[in-house]
């Protein structure tokens, strides 16, 4: 399946039914009166996340959807049956943004999340709504409300565990292929990678998404190379593994080239927590090794894992330790969901019982 991540679509919500116009006439009943029904409720465009898809490859032949619009309003008093909502399917990770790409509309990040973008419009009403006691045959309909519509962009920003970020041919196709079953394209030439990749590496009963990104370049921060598309991808995992091509002549340089397009894409993945890892050791000798470690180290500040996605070497210890940075991620994640779940609680405790205990105080007090 082909993978895209943004697409633009046109979006329309259903007009609505008109009223209709009607008059009962029946043998034997002289004065029947108006009895014309209302119409019906334009459809809604209604976004929802579901599982199983990672792609927006359903709307790159299809941009335009509409929901249907109200039925008309019938005699007998009879009303017009609602439009059917069109439904638009995307992927956990997507992002809908206004047509200028400035403003974000909504925001699905759960599965089962349902958002009405687009409300219908209104039903128009038949000529019995305004039968009066002065007015007993009124000719008077009104139509139904249009529609909303506008441009919209869709964009998925994958949302995995740990994103795999370095300069092209760092050999991260490579170790995704190794720690998982995703089968990347692997060559000998840069930029194999054109888009990115989804790995599930399962540990007993435990499991973790690894996305591989393309490679960067100098400046993909400001649209250089595949640019800052691709780096919106990591923004949403939980850690990144930097892996820094062992057979470079420079692999300090090449590390601080992509730290730097990290840090000037955003705060967002400035704070990331980073595992740095030099990689294709097994192409190296051991005093060549410790040499790049130890520049490394200095480079980044902290320790340096070394690893050899084809020959094996250190993966294992890799993964262990990204478990345990995820679940130490998802364990946080969880107790300020907590914290601000317990902050909320005490704070409508505060309000249904600060003037009992208000009035108690005052009691104890005159006592």
């Amino acid at each position: 399946m082909k993978f895209l991540d943004q697409a633009k679509v046109y979006l329309k919500s259903g007009d609505g039914g008109n009223g209709c116009m009607s008059f009962r006439r029946e043998k034997y009943i002289e004065f029947g009166g108006p009895d014309g029904g209302d119409g019906g409720r334009g459809g809604d465009v209604v976004l929802e996340c579901v599982e199983g898809l990672n792609t927006l490859i359903d709307y790159r032949y299809q941009q335009h959807f509409k929901a249907q619009r109200g039925h008309h309003g019938m005699g007998k008093d009879r009303t017009g049956a609602k439009g059917d909502d069109i439904i638009l399917r995307l992927p956990r990770g997507t992002q809908v943004l206004s047509e200028d790409k400035e403003t974000v509309l909504a925001d699905m990040t759960e599965v089962g999340q349902r958002i009405v973008l687009l409300r219908g419009g209104d039903p128009g009403q038949g000529n019995a709504r305004f039968k009066t006691s002065t007015n007993r045959a009124p000719r008077r309909t009104d139509p139904g409300g249009l529609g909303n519509e506008m441009w919209v962009w869709l964009r998925l920003k994958l949302i995995a565990d740990v994103g795999l970020v370095g300069l092209p041919n760092a050999g991260k196709s490579t170790f995704i292929s190794a720690v998982s079953r995703a089968r990347p394209k692997i060559a000998d030439y840069p930029f194999t990678t054109l888009h990115p990749n989804l790995g599930v590496v399962r540990r007993d009963d435990r499991e973790l998404v690894v996305a591989d990104i393309p490679g960067l370049i100098e400046g993909a921060s400001e649209g250089h190379g595949l640019g800052t598309r691709f780096l919106g991808h990591v923004e949403r995992c939980g850690a990144l593994l930097h892996l820094v091509d062992g057979t470079a002549e420079d692999v300090a340089e090449n590390y601080r080239i992509v730290r730097a397009e990290l840090d000037a894409y955003g705060d967002v993945l400035r704070d990331k927590t980073e595992v740095v890892a030099l990689n294709k050791c097994d192409a190296l000798q051991k005093d060549e090794i410790a040499e790049k470690k130890t520049q490394l180290e200095h480079a980044c500040n902290g320790p340096v894992r070394v690893i050899s996605g084809v020959a094996g070497i250190g993966v294992e210890a890799m993964v262990n330790d990204l478990f345990d940075i995820v679940i130490e991620a998802r364990l946080r994640e969880l107790e300020q969901t907590d914290a601000n779940d317990d902050d909320d609680e005490g704070d409508y405790d505060y309000e249904e019982d600060g003037e009992d205990d208000y009035e108690d105080d005052v009691e104890d007090g005159e006592e």
